[in-house]
C-alpha cells in the first residue's frame, strides 16, 4: 500500500545516494531523479528498500546486509537471474528491472525490481488486513502457486544450471551443517541430533524443481482485495531440488485454525484459513506427488530454519543488519532457534514406527 510521503534524505545507511541515484537514472527506464530511499521494515537478511522517484513512481532495491556475511550468501546476481527467468511464466514475481554488479557504485552488488502492490501477511497481527471470506482462497492460491513453481521446466526457463539437480536434501544437510558450524553462537544438541537422523533416512528424490527455499505468506505480497498472491518475494535461498522440501517448509509455519502455538510471523491459525492437511491434499491433487512422508520434510525444514535463525541472530550480534536492534529482537531469534530445533525433533519422532 502507498507509503506516506516523507522528505528526501541526504543519507540512508546502505545506500550511497549520489552514486545510486546516477545509476538508477542511467539504467532504469522511466526512473526520474531525485529519489527517496526507505528501508522496508522487517528485512532481516538482505536489505530491501523502497525507491520513490520524483514523479512518484516506485521501485524496490535489494542489496546484501552490511558487515560480515558468510561466503556464498547474498548473491544479488543469482537472485536477479532467478526472478528474471521466472517472470515470463505464470508464477507471480516482481518485474526484474536492472542489476548492478559494480561494487564501486554502492559497496556491494544490488538489483532493482518493479514495485508490486500487496500486503505481506507476516504475523497474526496482520490477519485483519484480509477479510475472513478471502483467507481460504488466498491460502489455496498460495499452494497453487507453489505447485505451479514446481511444475516449471528448469531447462526451458534457463535455470537448468542453477545448481546440481540430484541429492538435494543430502546437499542441504551438508550445507546447513557447515553454516551452523560457521555461525553458531552456542551449542544446541538438538541441531546435531536432527542432522544425524535426517542423514540416516533421506527419501529418494523424485524429479527436480525450482525450490524456493523460504515459501510462506510472509515472503509473498497478497492481494487482499481478491484473495490472490500478487508476487512471490525473497528468492535468496532458491535452488534446484526436491519440491517436497518447500511443502514441508510451509508446514513449519502453518497453524491449523484454533490451534495454539503458531509462529509469530505467520497469519494462519485464525478463522477462515484451511488446515495444513487440506493444503497437502490440494497440492497432491494438483501435482500427483506422494506426501506420505511429509513429516520428514517438515523436520528437515524446521532444522534448516533453526540454522538460518541462528545465522541471523549472529549477524545481529555483529551489527551487520544495518539497524540498531533491541534486546527483544535478539531474544526472539535466540529462543526461536531453540524452539525450531525441538520442533524438528518432534517431527522426526512422528516418523518413528
Amino acid at each position: 500500500m502507498a507509503a506516506e510521503p516523507t522528505p528526501f534524505l541526504d543519507s540512508v545507511r546502505g545506500i550511497d545516494i549520489p552514486a545510486v541515484t546516477a545509476w538508477l537514472a542511467d539504467e532504469i527506464e522511466g526512473a526520474v531523479a531525485p529519489f527517496r530511499f526507505e528501508l522496508i521494515a522487517g528485512g532481516r537478511s538482505n536489505l530491501t528498500f523502497t525507491v520513490t522517484g520524483a514523479d512518484g513512481r516506485r521501485f524496490v532495491l535489494r542489496r546484501p546486509p552490511l558487515g560480515h556475511v558468510l561466503a556464498t550468501a547474498h548473491d544479488m546476481a543469482r537472485e536477479y537471474r532467478i526472478i528474471a527467468a521466472i517472470g515470463p511464466t505464470g508464477v507471480p514475481v516482481p518485474p526484474a528491472l536492472g542489476l548492478c554488479t559494480d561494487e564501486t557504485v554502492n559497496g556491494a552488488a544490488f538489483y532493482v525490481m518493479g514495485h508490486v502492490v500487496g500486503e505481506v501477511l507476516d504475523g497474526p497481527e496482520k490477519v485483519d488486513r484480509i477479510p475472513v471470506e478471502l483467507r481460504r482462497p488466498a491460502s489455496e492460491h498460495l499452494i497453487d502457486v507453489l505447485a505451479d513453481l514446481h511444475a516449471l521446466d528448469v531447462d526451458e526457463i534457463g535455470l537448468g544450471d542453477l545448481a546440481k539437480r540430484e541429492g538435494y536434501v543430502e546437499r542441504q544437510i551438508k550445507r546447513w551443517s557447515t553454516q551452523w558450524a560457521n555461525s553458531k553462537t552456542r551449542e544446541l544438541p538438538a541441531i546435531d541430533e536432527v542432522a544425524e537422523r535426517l542423514a540416516r533416512d533421506v527419501p529418494v528424490q523424485v524429479g527436480v524443481s525450482v525450490a524456493h527455499g523460504d515459501y510462506r505468506f510472509g515472503n509473498c505480497l497478497t492481494d487482499v482485495r481478491h484473495g490472490r498472491i500478487a508476487a512471490v518475494l525473497d528468492w535468496e535461498l532458491c535452488t534446484l531440488g526436491d519440491p517436497l522440501a518447500d511443502v514441508g517448509y510451509l508446514g513449519v509455519y502453518w497453524t491449523d485454525p484454533g490451534e495454539a502455538g503458531g509462529r509469530h510471523n505467520d497469519p494462519s491459525g485464525a478463522d477462515g484459513f484451511p488446515t495444513f492437511t487440506e493444503l497437502l491434499d490440494r497440492y497432491a491433487a494438483r501435482t500427483g506427488r506422494d506426501l506420505s512422508r511429509i513429516d520428514y520434510y517438515v523436520a528437515f525444514s524446521s532444522w534448516r530454519l533453526a540454522v538460518i535463525s541462528e545465522g541471523v541472530y549472529a549477524r545481529y550480534l555483529h551489527g551487520a543488519m544495518g539497524d540498531a536492534v533491541d534486546q527483544s529482537v535478539l531474544d526472539t531469534f535466540k529462543v526461536g532457534t531453540e524452539q525450531l530445533a525441538e520442533s524438528a525433533l518432534d517431527a522426526m519422532r512422528r516418523l518413528d514406527p
